[in-house]
């Protein structure tokens, strides 16, 4: 007869349950893998799957029950720790849709807006489209894989424990909350250099043969100029995406060092 004690099933419970919740957070929260578009089923199927492979080589686990105050704070910790690392992420693109959104204000786009099912409101139409732009890169360059390595990989810098997150971690990802603006405006500044100049010879122009009608031709052609420069611009963002994608990887790591 097969029997199976409190002690054993408690030990497959926390060695699957701690892990896949860390796990499942990031893939939550996490671009490309937490878009709305993907279905829960998928999210839930994937994590456990990651973590059946994963489990097994993380050893012991703490000698504490899932259900105790101890097991479920050790829930708590892994449920932050996942999200704060998808989060991290999340800054990268949030500095690609910022670039769309700098560049789209000097092409006279800001009032081109649509529902966005991801952002559950408005977003400009040229955000939308570098963050697809991104997410084909981030896809391509195997990022979404890096990024599993990655967790995978804070697993021996934050081990599973009930103690409390170190406070440096969280003050690392506001930190680098920053490069959603030094980014997106080192990556729109071409783009709004060039949009500068077109208003300002639009403007000497302006003054100096008022019966042209430059406010009749001035928001084709800068929607023209700057959607030019985007197209110009597309062979020289892949690799600075790429730059974005393997900063913030190593952003992650550095985050998961700081909780403990």
């Amino acid at each position: 007869m097969f029997s199976v004690t409190y002690a054993q099933l408690n030990a497959w419970m926390t060695a699957f349950l701690w892990p896949f919740v860390r796990i499942l957070a990031l893939v939550a929260s996490a671009p490309a893998f937490g878009d709305k578009s993907v279905p829960t089923r998928v999210k839930v199927g994937l994590s456990g799957f990651v973590t059946i492979i994963v489990a097994p080589t993380l050893g012991a686990m703490p000698q504490v029950s899932v259900f105790s105050s101890d097991g479920l704070w050790i829930i708590v910790n892994q449920f932050l720790i996942g999200i704060a690392l998808g989060f991290t992420m999340q800054i990268v693109f949030a500095a690609v849709e910022a670039t769309g959104e700098i560049v789209g204000l000097g092409m006279g786009l800001g009032f081109a807006t649509f529902f966005d099912i991801h952002a559950s409101g408005s977003s400009a139409v040229l955000s939308r489209y570098m963050w697809a732009i991104a997410v084909l890169t981030f896809l391509a360059f195997d990022g979404h894989l890096q990024m599993l390595s990655a967790l995978i990989a804070t697993f021996q810098s934050v081990p599973i424990s009930a103690s409390l997150l170190g406070a440096n971690g969280w003050r690392m990802l506001a930190g680098y909350g920053s490069t959603v603006l030094s980014a997106g405006l080192l990556l729109s500044l071409p783009v709004v250099t060039a949009l500068l100049i077109c208003n300002l010879a639009l403007g000497i122009l302006n003054r100096a043969a008022p019966q042209i009608g430059v406010f009749q031709v001035g928001l084709p052609l800068t929607m023209i100029v700057g959607l030019l420069l985007v197209q110009l611009m597309l062979p020289n963002m892949i690799p600075y995406f790429a730059r974005l994608f393997d900063n913030g990887i190593e952003e992650m790591g550095r985050v998961a060092a700081a909780f403990r």
